[in-house]
């Protein structure tokens, strides 16, 4: 009990060791790793199993964690997206292994089918940063020699968040619970930014009812701007110059907050050129896409507070926390394994890792000594 020494015949330290090899690289090399660090062959298997224990108590090393406030004039960002992990058909979801099953080969995919291999895992993120007021000339300056631009609001005090087994609505619910704990009193700002999955909306919508918060919702630009280009190739040749003028000029309209009229604009040429509909298909799904997240391209009012308006935070966390390590060449998953390293990599991009480790251990005392002790004494067989 001094010792704290654990259930399983393997240390801490080389549960420690095996947790930040895992959440590195592949099994192998934590295999490899173990063996030149300590002299111990350990098999794959084993290596995931220690990785699995040691990320056990991710979700009550967070919740104990206190709450701590920033300046009220910082804003606080959160944001929320989807990335798939290969699984063993084991980890799928119902309705994924179903539709897997109805495969029509087994060498090779029919037309139109997909190979139903992939179960999301839900990315979230919350940080902080200081409002960087700009103007739409700020976010696309012309080609000529284009003047000074304002800096963009830079994140700060980021905290990832990954999930494989939670669904969308959990992990909504993991990062309103982390901007509360940085805002208990609701004095901030509170921006969320999305690539305009109506699902994430719904859900972000939902849960800041549930908690009588305000939050002011944002789609990305660099979203708006691929609907853009899409639309441009059905009025341009491909490659023409001139695009990259028109596409400018709808996205410095859009920014000025006339994301309605760019719509309208679009679908007038469209018509007025006498385009059929395979070719004008583009341009009326931009024109769509314009009206039906209107209410969350107010980008004239984001920019005038010095909200950011782009999701690229919670883009490179789906690439370093999901895809850097779990789209190995090869790779299949099972779901606890899987959970386990994203919880891991979550801790060391957080820089959260010594201080969940202490944490850890102290859990692991008390779960395995303390709590058979009766006054200090072994109770006797």
């Amino acid at each position: 009990g001094v010792l704290n020494l654990p259930t399983e015949k393997h240390s801490h330290g080389l549960r420690r060791l095996a947790a930040i090899e895992s959440a590195r690289g592949s099994f192998e090399t934590a295999v490899e790793a173990v063996q030149r660090a300590t002299g111990q062959r350990l098999g794959k298997r084993v290596v995931q199993q220690l990785a699995e224990r040691a990320a056990g108590d991710f979700d009550a090393f967070y919740a104990q964690r206190p709450r701590h406030l920033r300046a009220a004039g910082d804003v606080l960002v959160l944001s929320c997206d989807g990335k798939g992990i290969v699984m063993r058909p084991e980890g799928l979801r119902a309705t994924t292994r179903k539709a897997a099953a109805t495969q029509k080969l087994t060498a090779r995919l029919s037309k139109g089918e997909k190979r139903h291999r992939k179960r999301m895992a839900e990315v979230g993120a919350v940080y902080d940063c200081a409002a960087a007021p700009r103007t739409a000339g700020d976010i696309l300056a012309s080609g000529e020699d284009p003047p000074q631009r304002a800096a963009g609001p830079k994140a700060r005090s980021k905290w990832l968040l990954a999930s494989v087994v939670d669904d969308a609505a959990e992990v909504v619910a993991q990062i309103f619970e982390e901007a509360a704990r940085r805002d208990p009193a609701g004095r901030r700002r509170w921006v969320a930014l999305v690539d305009g999955n109506n699902h994430q909306i719904d859900r972000i919508t939902t849960e800041a009812a549930r908690r009588g918060v305000t939050v002011a919702i944002v789609v990305d630009l660099i979203h708006v701007l691929e609907y853009l280009w899409k639309a441009a190739w059905c009025f341009f040749t491909e490659g023409d110059p001139a695009a990259q003028d028109w596409v400018r000029g709808q996205a410095i309209a859009v920014l000025s907050g006339r994301s309605s009229r760019v719509a309208a604009a679009i679908r007038g040429r469209a018509t007025r050129a006498g385009l059929r509909p395979d070719q004008r298909k583009n341009a009326d799904t931009c024109a769509k896409y314009l009206l039906n997240k209107r209410p969350y391209l107010d980008y004239r009012t984001a920019l005038e507070a010095g909200w950011p308006i782009s999701t690229g935070v919670i883009e490179g966390a789906c690439r370093h926390l999901v895809n850097d390590r779990m789209d190995l060449t090869g790779a299949r998953w099972g779901l606890h394994g899987a959970e386990a390293i994203l919880r891991l990599r979550a801790l060391h991009s957080n820089g959260d890792f010594e201080a969940y480790w202490t944490y850890h251990l102290a859990q692991e005392k008390r779960r395995t000594h303390q709590a058979r002790y009766a006054n200090g004494v072994i109770p006797a067989a």
